[in-house]
């Protein structure tokens, strides 16, 4: 349980001197929208590329990966759904909504809890490559023709495969599938670089939260509220069932599995929402609620089913 606090601890004090830097203005008016854009176009991808690239891709081809893609898939379908059928969202706030109810923080908080709750840090692996590999790009492709303008249908083809952060993702994982091992002085810039990332997008989301509370808005309430509940309580549910009683795992899986299902929603999602200026608001406040509310969910779950 110390290590689910430790894991919030980090992440909640770069977010808290990204409010405080926001509401003091140090950075100007547009800092927000160009950490954004510096973020998705140049950290990001070099963290994507260098991440993938060097995993070992026998890490996917497991129960713990089918497990987690079921569970992601089954939330962020039934999501959607909700968000197109009976909220009569737009595709963009659908998208948005489901990957927020889905998209598990397996770094920023992932990482840590796997070390300090699970005690293995690989533990992760299969989920952060799952989102960076597979939910990620359909998730931005469906964005870049949704949000496309201008260009006709060569701009809504051509917008997904130039996009950096699936440029980066399938180069990674040609590495990494090939076994193709890029020297060292390569690698490290990427590496360099893309450790920017995650303080970033973690001071970007502290500086939006300035001037802003969540659940202010009731145009959204609803579209926040049904992202929230299906990524604190639903999916760790259906992780739970699916490990116990779908594959049969032992108790130690199933817990790891349960764990890792009730990871808050990733900064990522709103940082994607930023690029594309779509539900910004929506991304913000799930992402805020559920890393709150995922410290009782996860100590709850470390009570109940730590082996």
């Amino acid at each position: 349980m110390s290590g689910v606090l430790v894991g919030f601890a980090i992440i909640g004090v770069v977010i808290a001197t990204g409010y405080g830097v926001g509401r003091a203005g140090l950075l100007g008016p547009h800092a927000q929208f160009v950490m954004s854009r510096l973020a998705f176009f140049v950290l990001m991808p070099c963290l994507l590329f260098h991440t993938i690239a060097t995993a070992d891709v026998a890490t996917l081809f497991s129960p713990m990966l089918a497990v987690s893609a079921l569970a992601a898939l089954s939330v962020a379908v039934v999501t959607a759904t909700v968000f197109a059928l009976v909220l009569r969202r737009p595709l963009t706030t659908t998208t948005v909504g489901a990957l927020a109810a889905s998209y598990s923080n397996a770094n920023n908080i992932g990482l840590p809890v796997a070390v300090y709750v699970l005690g293995q840090a690989t533990a992760v692996v299969p989920v952060i490559m799952l989102q960076l590999v597979v939910m990620a790009p359909i998730a931005l492709t469906v964005l870049d023709a949704a949000t496309a303008s201008g260009g006709g249908w060569r701009r809504r083809v051509l917008g997904p495969v130039s996009n950096p952060l699936i440029i980066a993702s399938v180069l990674g994982l040609v590495c990494s599938v090939t076994g193709l091992t890029l020297p060292e002085p390569v690698l490290e810039p990427f590496v360099l670089v893309g450790g920017a990332a995650v303080p970033v997008v973690l001071l970007s989301f502290g500086m939006s939260l300035h001037g802003s509370a969540p659940l202010r808005d009731p145009a959204i309430r609803a579209d926040v509220l049904l992202a929230t509940v299906g990524k604190l309580l639903v999916m760790p549910v259906v992780a739970f069932l699916l490990a116990r009683y779908a594959f049969g795992l032992d108790a130690a899986h199933v817990f790891v599995l349960t764990v890792l299902a009730g990871l808050p929603s990733a900064q990522n999602v709103f940082n994607y929402a930023q690029r594309y200026d779509a539900a910004v608001p929506v991304a913000r406040d799930v992402v805020l609620l559920t890393t709150v509310g995922s410290v009782p969910v996860l100590v709850a779950i470390a009570a109940l089913l730590h082996p």
